[in-house]
């Protein structure tokens, strides 16, 4: 597969589409406050020079004729004051910059978050489940928010600051120059230096920041993993355990943070250690040049002023070089998720009739082994992973050459113990999983004729409805999670679907009814009511091919038999699978087909199959009542 983003700098370009104006705007914004700055110094110098003192002034020709324009020195002896309002004047221009710099920073960089995370949310969701089981939740999150935000500091608080700082660099020097070249040669021996030590810690730092980088988005997914999973947690009483998991996991992430900091800090200590030096060398070899009278005294202020500025800037540099070192590795990390493939139709996919047959063709398929690999892995090895030969990779087969139709309008029921394949089956039908070579599967999988991987996803998984056996409510109304699926919240609607659902009976006993809120994951409901409430936002749907994904394990006998009851007169003319391992779930379908391993041992109505010796007896006689 082709990466769409091969470099850092295609995906930077990619992602400051509407934000790039701020940040041009906010980077001319800071070369005029880096021009103003280097004015000031120049003033302060002609004034103690040529205005209280009485050395000649080393000023352009063009400001010597609008000071003689104005009365000359002589005046300006008189009129302190004039000096002062253009110095005041200089800073005020000075604000108005530095306001704007802010302002125009602060909007790019809220502009350029909004657009990656927005971005980043698209993509992610078009990702394909495959995609999603092999990267933690956690650590997802961590790259769309840790990640982003580095990335966002680097820009706003660095790379806007670039220009100034080139400018500052570049006009320092050239006015220390025009002062005085020794010193100035003197004052700029030791930026290479600076420089040098910056881009050998560049490396170090990188490397050091990838390691807390992965670390932390581990540390997310820990996080993530034991607060959706708090019930089981205490259920099992294991609070002790995940506690002290947790706990080294963090003193190792801490002791990361820690050896990264020592490394930084000695990178600035070193760096304070230089720049002192380098002041102190501009100090007393300038003093003793004005005691030679090679540099005036208003000069020699003005070229500490300068070797200021020339100090900040390269420093700064070093700061630029050190913070890309962690942008870079928070970059990589985006840029996987960015260079990972959504789920593409051919381009002749179209619709098809859902509502016509569907048949399992010598369907096989295997989900491959990743042994010495988990999730929390480095994206470098799971790009390694993906790029490997099919060949190589070791696989468990999960079905083997599976062949069945479920005629139009039809109830089939499909029964199998752990394992024999009974969700890929269904997984495959909405294309969650893919017929392709990658997962050594083959066969054909069509509705109404039609091959499914011939049919627009978007389509085809509108027309599906699915009933998971763990059904994943989101945070808010019971109401609002009925009616997910629909585009409004009509109440007609959802109390019908909530009564097919045999929903509306618990519904009636809470104080607030439909707008009872439900927690984090349906944690406010029984099981048996997640499960009904899920049945009923499928229902209001409509769809017309209806699959229950052992959706009914949860719910008592009789409340499993109103439903059924009143899913067969809602029902009629919809193509309807029955997942489940109640013989009595499945006992009115059609037909029924019984997996194990892989294979379909038997297939055949309730009647026929209880007349076979085979597991479906073995089954039903060990659920039938003594």
């Amino acid at each position: 597969m082709e990466k769409r983003f091969k470099k850092r700098s295609s995906l930077l370009m990619f992602f400051l589409k509407g934000s790039k104006r701020f940040f041009i705007a906010c980077m001319i914004s800071g070369a005029l406050m880096a021009l103003l700055d280097l004015v000031n110094p120049r003033i302060i110098a002609y004034t103690v020079d040529a205005v209280i003192g009485e050395e000649e002034a080393n000023i352009p020709s063009f400001l010597t004729g609008l000071i003689a324009s104005i009365g000359g020195e002589d005046f300006l002896k008189t009129h302190l004051y004039v000096i002062a309002l253009v110095i005041l004047g200089v800073a005020l221009l000075s604000v108005i910059s530095r306001y704007f710099f802010r302002l125009f920073n602060a909007k790019g960089g809220e502009k350029l978050v909004c657009n990656m995370r927005d971005t980043l949310y698209d993509h992610i969701i078009h990702l394909p489940v495959k995609w999603h089981n092999e990267n933690q939740t956690g650590d997802i999150i961590q790259r769309c928010t840790s990640d982003v935000d580095t990335v966002r500091r680097f820009l706003s608080d660095q790379m806007t600051n670039l220009v100034r700082v080139i400018i500052l660099i570049v006009l320092s020097i050239a006015f220390m120059l025009n002062i005085n070249v020794k010193l100035a040669m003197i004052a700029i021996s030791l930026v290479p230096v600076i420089i040098g030590y910056s881009l050998i810690f560049h490396r170090k730092i990188g490397a050091s920041f990838q390691k807390v980088d992965d670390m932390e988005g581990r540390l997310s997914a820990m996080v993530q993993e034991n607060l959706s999973g708090v019930r089981v947690v205490r259920a099992f009483g294991k609070e002790s355990y995940e506690r002290e998991r947790f706990g080294k996991a963090n003193e190792k992430y801490c002791g990361m943070w820690i050896r990264l900091m020592q490394l930084l800090s000695f990178f600035w200590a070193s760096g304070d250690v230089v720049s002192g030096t380098q002041v102190m060398l501009v100090v007393a070899f300038g003093a003793a040049f004005c005691v030679r009278g090679e540099l005036t005294t208003g000069e020699l202020i003005a070229f500490i002023s300068y070797n200021a500025m020339l100090t900040w800037p390269v420093r700064s540099l070093g700061r630029v070089i050190s913070e890309m070192s962690k942008a870079g590795i928070s970059i990589d990390r985006i840029r996987y998720i960015m260079n990972s493939e959504e789920e593409v139709d051919r381009e002749d996919a179209g619709e098809a009739d859902m509502r016509g047959e569907i048949a399992f063709n010598n369907v096989s398929f295997s989900y491959p082994i990743n042994e010495n690999e988990d999730n929390s892995g480095s994206d470098k090895k799971k790009e390694e992973a993906k790029e490997t030969k099919p060949e190589e990779k070791k696989y468990t087969q999960v079905l083997d050459n599976v062949s069945f139709t479920i005629p139009a309008g039809s109830t089939i029921g499909i029964l199998g113990g752990t394992g024999s394949g009974k969700s890929t089956l269904i997984q495959l039908l909405d294309r969650l999983l893919e017929i392709d070579e990658e997962n050594k599967c083959s066969g054909s999988i069509t509705i109404g004729g039609k091959d499914i991987r011939d049919i627009k996803r978007s389509f085809l998984r509108k027309n599906i409805g699915i009933v998971l056996q763990e059904p994943y409510l989101f945070s808010g109304t019971l109401a609002e999670n009925i009616a997910i699926t629909a585009d409004s919240i009509d109440m007609d609607n959802v109390k019908a679907a909530s009564k097919v659902a045999a929903l509306d009976e618990a519904i009636e006993k809470f104080t607030k009814g439909y707008e009872t809120y439900v927690g984090e994951r349906g944690v406010t409901l029984s099981g048996g009511q997640k499960q009904r409430t899920a049945i009923a936002q499928m229902l209001l749907r409509e769809p017309p091919i209806m699959v229950f994904d052992d959706s009914l394990s949860a719910v008592d006998a009789e409340t499993d038999v109103k439903i059924r009851s009143a899913l067969k007169e809602k029902s009629k003319g919809t193509t309807t699978i029955l997942i489940a391992h109640r013989i009595s779930t499945l006992m009115h379908a059609d037909k029924i087909i019984v997996l194990d391993h892989g294979k379909i041992v038997q297939e055949g109505t309730h009647d026929e199959l209880i007349g076979q010796e085979g597991l479906y007896k073995k089954i039903f006689m060990l659920q039938r009542p003594a």
